[in-house]
């Protein structure tokens, strides 16, 4: 008998279906009911979110979770979402305001979000909750001896540097209409025409190395904080605000008893300086994002 055999026959035995399950771990379980599909970005941040969430709603709900962490890009995970492949993952306002609505940076959270929220909803049927405590803002990073042997401090102080800037970045952000851009039309940098675009793991080693001056990373980012570099302050206030928050289709919502209400208890859990941690746990120390999920949900009080 094949593991989907076993599965099938299930409801008749106890047994037979939790070794099915155990499988098959994505084929759907007795009561027919497929696992919720919990989904997340390309990159740290993200795949960290994505898997506190997963273990906090196979605590609290007691049902499998299927993973699909590490998925790609923004416009993927959108797809995947819109399209019922995921059921959820985390996403940002910014992002969502700029690279999916396609509509100009505003500097207000609570609008941002506003805007977000009402229009996911009537587009897609997506839900957008209470944000998870943190903004995660693109940060223009230079390596430390250079803002102080320049003096500088903000991006319009580096757009005075005589010199020209190598910038690295991630793939998106040469892309998006919040990225390089507008940051151009805004700051106008003496950039070099040798623009790098690379993995986001990868820009911190960029920059130690010498193969750039100056990189387009995120506020968060757990090196931050292990490394001499500078974080320039955006002066023009040219970034929009990217408060984290759990993207939802509204019919798993709906139809999941106490899923909302799960969901509800990881808002307001991390905090910048939390998430930077989180970060340099995986990046930096190299611990698992399996530990680094567990040990934070139990110093929440959300896992025993």
């Amino acid at each position: 008998m094949t593991s989907k055999q076993a599965l099938a026959t299930s409801c008749r035995s106890v047994v037979l279906c939790a070794a099915a399950f155990m499988l098959v771990a994505s084929v759907s379980g007795c009561n027919g009911e497929r696992p919720l599909v919990v989904a997340s970005k390309n990159f740290t941040e993200q795949v960290i979110l994505g898997e506190i969430i997963a273990q906090h709603l196979e605590h609290r709900l007691g049902k499998p979770v299927d993973r699909r962490l590490n998925l790609g890009g923004t416009l993927l995970a959108h797809e995947a979402l819109i399209n019922g492949d995921i059921d959820l993952y985390p996403e940002y306002t910014g992002t969502a305001l700029t690279a999916i609505l396609k509509q100009p940076p505003s500097s207000e959270p609570t609008a941002v979000l506003a805007t977000v929220r009402e229009a996911y909803r009537s587009r897609w049927q997506i839900e957008w909750l209470d944000p998870l405590g943190f903004n995660d803002t693109f940060a223009i990073v230079i390596r430390g001896e250079d803002a102080r042997r320049h003096g500088l401090k903000t991006i319009s102080d580096a757009a005075t540097y005589t010199g020209s800037w190598k910038l690295g970045m991630g793939y998106e952000f040469q892309q998006r209409p919040d990225g390089l851009q507008g940051l151009q039309d805004t700051y106008h940098l003496p950039l070099d025409a040798s623009i790098k675009t690379m993995d986001l793991g990868l820009l911190y080693q960029a920059l130690k190395q010498n193969q750039v001056n100056m990189v387009a990373a995120n506020s968060t980012d757990g090196l931050l904080a292990a490394l001499d570099v500078t974080v320039l302050e955006d002066d023009k206030q040219y970034f929009p605000p990217y408060q984290a928050v759990i993207a939802v289709r509204s019919e798993i919502l709906g139809k999941t008893h106490g899923l909302q209400e799960a969901l509800n208890q990881l808002a307001g859990t991390l905090s910048e300086a939390t998430m930077q941690r989180l970060n340099h746990q995986v990046d930096g120390e190299h611990r698992s994002v399996r530990a680094v999920a567990r040990d934070f949900l139990t110093e929440k009080k959300l896992l025993p």
